[in-house]
């Protein structure tokens, strides 16, 4: 990027920003993955005048904006020539500051919300989970392939990240020495006990836990699998990064999700905040934790096609 274009970028990027409602917009998305109703309730302000200084600050190359459905998520940019100004400019601003600890206050609100809405879906389809899941996929199928997508690999510990009824946990019975499944909700881990129990699993433990701070040493873990489990994440990079850092030298992640659809009962009925991720956005998170990607796996249905998308950790040097 030669200087002429180096100063264009730096000035429209602070014009952009030097407004107070759109730095305050800078300094939540530097904090999380937020759409344009969620940023209104944060703000207090009207969704049209949010949306334009938005629109300013994708312009300026600050953030990005991820259309889906019906929705759009904005974040701080991760491509062009602006992320770096984007993320020194949100770093600028003093965490005691009276306006941005009352938006984080916010944040944290909509979250709280988020994490109310979806627990509340789990424990009200906790019996019939199995069932829900494939719904719209042959779930044998996407098992087999899960399974393939291990073969021939010595799993001393495996993961599975939102483990569920502890379904992938039985999967890999005769495939890992040991391994836990975690998840938040209480109920899914009642019934993955009594499943693993019942399924003679012994060598596998199921934990109350957070994907975002697992409770693991560095570098432990030689399989990670996430099953339909991301599009429920508010910060879906985040959980493979902090993935990546117990995944062992030369082990492998899973990750099994919905390819992009447009059934928005999905989010509606069933609390998907996202519907479905492209291959690009899933291989950008693996490479920017580190990690590997390897061929994805597309399991095409009707409607929906079920994706596998696996990575490795580099080997020891």
């Amino acid at each position: 990027m030669n200087a002429r274009v180096a100063t264009e970028t730096l000035l429209a990027g602070l014009r952009a920003a030097g407004e107070p409602t759109r730095l305050r917009l800078l300094a939540l998305c530097a904090q999380n993955e937020l759409t344009v109703t969620e940023l209104t309730q944060i703000l207090g302000q009207s969704q049209p005048r949010i949306s334009r200084h938005l629109k300013l600050l994708c312009d300026a190359g600050l953030l990005e904006r991820f259309p889906e459905g019906t929705w759009a998520f904005y974040r701080l940019a991760e491509r062009g020539d602006a992320p770096e100004l984007s993320r020194t400019l949100a770093g600028l601003l003093a965490q005691d500051d009276p306006i941005l600890v009352r938006d984080l206050d916010g944040l944290a609100e909509v979250k709280r919300a988020r994490a109310q809405r979806a627990e509340e879906y789990f424990r009200a389809n906790a019996a019939h989970w199995n069932r829900i899941r494939s719904l719209h996929v042959p779930e044998t199928e996407v098992e087999r392939a899960l399974v393939a997508t291990f073969a021939g690999r010595t799993i001393h510990q495996f993961l599975d990240v939102g483990t569920g009824t502890g379904r992938v946990l039985e999967l890999f019975k005769g495939h890992a020495e040991r391994g836990i499944g975690i998840d938040q909700s209480r109920e899914m881990l009642a019934l993955a006990r009594a499943r693993l129990e019942e399924a003679g699993c012994n060598q596998f433990q199921v934990r109350h836990g957070d994907m975002y701070h697992l409770a693991l040493p560095p570098k432990s873990v030689d399989a990670i699998s996430f099953h339909q489990v991301l599009h429920y994440a508010d910060e879906p990079a985040a959980a493979i990064r902090e993935a990546a850092r117990v995944l062992a030298p030369g082990g492998r992640i899973a990750v099994v999700d919905f390819a992009p659809h447009q059934l928005e009962s999905l989010r509606e009925e069933h609390a998907h905040r996202r519907l479905g991720f492209a291959h690009d956005e899933v291989v950008g998170w693996f490479k920017n934790a580190g990690l590997k990607p390897a061929e994805p796996v597309d399991l095409k249905g009707n409607p929906l096609t079920v994706t596998i998308w696996p990575a490795d950790a580099p080997e020891r040097l």
